[in-house]
């Protein structure tokens, strides 16, 4: 079993219904914060993390994703004949490592989706990157969780302080210890009513996980929505390994809501240095 995280799993098969109808055709994770899809940043954050794999858990309608980290021969070489710069490419033609794509054939939840990427994984610590999630910071939140879990080990979930009247659209940590921004995880419970939920940690889209918990998913049990919830199976782990919760210094944009999605668009405007100014005087002029 390796010590390294080098291998992260990208669940992207979901049909993406909350940005209709932009994703009638258009996979959502293609949709482009700026100038980068979604699943860019997520790769590129991957990458810093000093993960080797990436995996991809799609389904119908979605080679675009696995598309758009190749080579594109025929527009790199007409751009080239042209005498056009290939500079605005330059951010796509990055040494992504390995791809690979398996695919979810049904839309069972995010735990049946991570578990068909059983195989790929093996007997590996992995990461899981949800790229609805874009998480603004530096170093990236993926890095910050190694970092940490290089120390600890086990399982670790990023987690964020939400609204009391949010819990039940997140899963929410029973806490344990703290230390610093870790916080030891004593249980789990999918999206609860505020008067049921143990905190107001509740899990964001980023883990590292064990190879353990492919075994728990194993059994397909159905959980909230009658899905295949990683949170339940995540929850059957606890007290068997070390397992913490960090809150990461970044910010995070929900880019399946389609208020996340322009907030983020204009939040990442605004830090770019060719794009911040004008912004900032047209906000100004409104």
């Amino acid at each position: 079993m390796s010590n390294r995280v080098r291998k992260a799993v990208f669940p992207v098969a979901g049909l993406g219904t909350r940005l209709l109808p932009a994703t009638k055709t258009m996979p959502k994770e293609m949709l482009t914060i700026v100038d980068r899809p979604l699943i860019q940043y997520a790769v590129d954050e991957a990458r810093e993390a000093g993960i080797e794999q990436m995996i991809f858990v799609t389904g119908r309608g979605k080679a675009a994703l696995v598309d758009y980290f190749d080579m594109a021969f025929e527009l790199e070489t007409t751009m080239r004949d042209a005498g056009k710069s290939l500079d605005a490419l330059a951010s796509a033609r990055t040494d992504y490592g390995e791809i690979v794509a398996v695919r979810q054939q049904e839309p069972l939840g995010l735990g049946h989706a991570v578990w068909c990427a059983r195989h790929i994984v093996g007997d590996e610590p992995f990461a899981v990157l949800l790229p609805d999630d874009l998480m603004a910071g530096t170093p990236g939140a993926l890095k910050q969780m190694v970092d940490a879990w290089e120390q600890v080990g086990g399982n670790m979930l990023c987690t964020e302080e939400v609204p009391a009247e949010k819990t039940k659209s997140y899963g929410v940590i029973a806490p344990g210890r703290v230390d610093g921004d870790l916080t030891e995880v004593l249980g789990l419970v999918e999206k609860p009513d505020p008067q049921d939920a143990p905190s107001r940690l509740g899990v964001i889209g980023r883990y590292i996980l064990q190879p353990q918990v492919m075994q728990v998913l194993d059994a397909g049990t159905r959980g909230a929505g009658g899905e295949i919830q990683l949170t339940d199976a995540l929850a059957k782990v606890i007290g068997t390994q070390p397992f913490n919760a960090l809150k990461v210094n970044a910010v995070r944009h929900d880019c399946g809501d389609k208020l996340g999605f322009v907030l983020a668009n204009l939040a990442l405007a605004l830090e770019r240095p060719d794009l911040g100014p004008q912004v900032r005087e047209y906000l100004a002029s409104l």
